[in-house]
């Protein structure tokens, strides 16, 4: 009887010996490193499907790092794989996974998805006279009839799943196999294939992900490339702060001017717009004792007024769809709102006080309410460091220097120039056409100034004309810059172009309507002496608008009218 039993267990063992033996996704995947942990059935990914299931070895063999067999999968050299993602993912958002094959060197993909020479490359090596590296639309024309992919056991995933009837499956040459977290996802494509993954059942923290891309064979399946990225999954609103100023010389280096306003524009990285239904709010804490800011604007403006440095702290608060409480047997106590101590500033600009008995304490609190939503954090800090700066330009007079030489065609004109806040210590000056888009002459020079900050400027103008003048004066910290429009005529003295052509307007406005209401007055108080009554003598009325529009414009000689009455001035 015990024999009996040993003859029934090693049969037994022999039965279950191929089930055993047989490869599983996690193995191919864990060749390269540790096995991935079995998966819950609530951690389950969309569409993805566990790693325990077998891998059909013999239509989609397995090659480990440093095979041989790597060197002669492909035609002409290696193809290489090379695996994207927008990471960081918010938890619940979409994370997307983009991986594109390189082709060895003068080889490329054609529209049906074949890969052939280019034309147009030159190798420097010895080439196949046929066009083609691999012509996959002639296999498949020659087995493949239907629309569909028959149901041989060639058109199947390593999984043994068919591969999906849609249009263009012919043109889609290869297989890409991704896993992450004890699961795997099949996809065929092209050079390039696509993968979007919720992350709602992911888990917070940096996750790999690896990608096997597998070749159509005549009778079986190559790997040609394998890649993998590490992608990061976070509970926390993924947060950048972009800060610039008017006249800071260089935004990067977080050093600002005093006394002029910083404008702090806030990124959100939300490549699947996640947050778009979501009311999103800004804490600003800017670290100088000036109070807390709360605004729902993404663009913040705020000055300093000391130096010194500074640490600027900013926490976003976003309500997005989450996972719904279990329910409790005792009465259900919803949790306070969530309050601020401070300004409340909405998108039109205006201030609010928030009310006095609001806790801050209520930022760090993350408690599903009763619509299933979750409120989300994110946090920027920043140390800031304020600085003097030059601050504001103007040019407060224009002098032409009178020529030595009557020979010398430039023209040269002093610029009197006034600055507030530090004093510079270079000083640029760029010479434009009347439009300021196309410069002609760019000078840069060291200066001293004074406390006072006054400089005289001096710079040469070729010939006469209309010219654009940008004037910048700068430090190690800063650059504050001014622009005028310079008339040269050759003779008199240089004059800003707005400023003449608004004098001249106003000038040419009011000689006209001075003419215009003298003829008007005297045209309606005479009345031409008629012979008879409801006849009018040819021309007369033209003769008298002559002489009234002579009168005015070649007024007679004033010393022969006998009711001058006295002397004309000298003007």
């Amino acid at each position: 009887m015990a024999g009996l039993c040993s003859v029934l267990g090693l049969f037994l063992l022999a039965g279950r010996l191929p089930l055993d033996a047989a490869k599983r996704f996690r193995d191919v995947a864990s060749h390269r490193g540790a096995a991935a942990p079995i998966v819950r059935h609530q951690d389950r990914l969309h569409g993805w499907s566990p790693d325990q299931n077998i891998w059909n070895e013999k239509l989609y063999p397995v090659w480990k790092e440093g095979d041989s067999q790597w060197k002669n999968c492909w035609k002409g050299g290696q193809v290489q794989a090379v695996l994207t993602s927008d990471s960081p993912a918010l938890v619940g958002s979409n994370i997307t996974f983009v991986v594109s094959l390189l082709f060895p060197r003068c080889q490329k993909e054609d529209e049906r998805g074949n890969i052939i020479y280019d034309g147009s490359c030159k190798n420097g090596t010895t080439r196949s006279p046929d066009s083609y590296v691999y012509n996959w639309t002639a296999w498949t024309e020659e087995r493949d009839s239907g629309k569909c992919p028959n149901k041989s056991t060639h058109h199947v995933f390593p999984d043994g799943k068919p591969f999906p009837c849609h249009p263009g499956w012919k043109r889609k040459h290869f297989v890409y196999v991704f896993h992450t977290l004890g699961q795997y996802f099949q996809k065929l494509g092209r050079s390039s294939a696509v993968v979007s993954v919720n992350t709602a059942n992911m888990t917070v923290g940096p996750q790999l992900m690896e990608v096997t891309v597998y070749r159509r064979g005549y009778r079986s399946y190559v790997p040609v490339a394998s890649t993998r990225d590490i992608y990061m999954v976070t509970d926390e609103i993924p947060v950048f702060v972009n800060m610039s100023q008017k006249n800071d010389r260089n935004s990067s280096d977080d050093v600002f001017i005093k006394d002029l306003p910083v404008q702090f524009d806030v990124h959100i990285h939300d490549p699947s717009h996640f947050l778009n239904t979501s009311a999103i709010y800004y804490k600003w804490e800017f670290g100088d004792n000036s109070g807390l800011f709360v605004s729902n604007s993404p663009v913040f403006n705020h000055t300093y007024t000391l130096n010194g440095s500074f640490v600027l702290n900013l926490t976003i608060q976003a309500a997005v769809p989450g996972p719904c409480p279990q329910p409790s047997p005792g009465p259900p106590t919803s949790p306070p709102p969530p309050h601020f101590i401070g300004t409340t500033v909405n998108s039109s600009g205006a201030t609010t006080s928030s009310p006095p008995a609001a806790s801050p304490q209520a930022w760090g609190r993350e408690a599903p309410d009763e619509s299933c939503q979750v409120t989300r954090y994110g946090h920027f800090i920043a140390s800031l460091t304020i600085i003097e700066g030059i601050l504001e330009v103007n040019i407060i007079q224009m002098t032409k220097i009178q020529k030595l030489a009557p020979q010398t065609e430039d023209s040269t004109i002093d610029f009197v120039v006034t600055c507030q806040g530090n004093t510079p210590t270079d000083v640029c000056t760029v010479i434009s056409d009347p439009t300021c888009l196309w410069p002609q002459n760019t000078v840069c020079d060291p200066v001293e100034v004074s406390d006072q900050c006054l400089l005289t400027i001096r710079r040469a103008f070729s010939g006469a004309g209309m010219y654009c003048v940008n004037l910048t004066l700068g430090n190690e910290a800063s650059l504050a810059l001014t622009s005028t429009l310079v008339s040269i005529d050759g003779q008199g003295s240089p004059a800003r172009i707005e400023t003449g052509i608004l004098v001249s307007i106003s000038a040419l406005m009011v000689f006209t309507i001075l003419v215009t209401f003298f003829v008007y007055k005297r045209y309606k108080e005479y009345k031409p002496i008629e012979s008879c009554p409801g006849k009018v003598v040819n021309g007369n009325g033209l003769d008298v608008s002559f002489h009234n529009g002579k009168a005015v414009f070649f007024p007679a000689n004033n010393e022969k009218d006998p009711l001058l009455k006295k002397e004309a001035g000298i003007v």
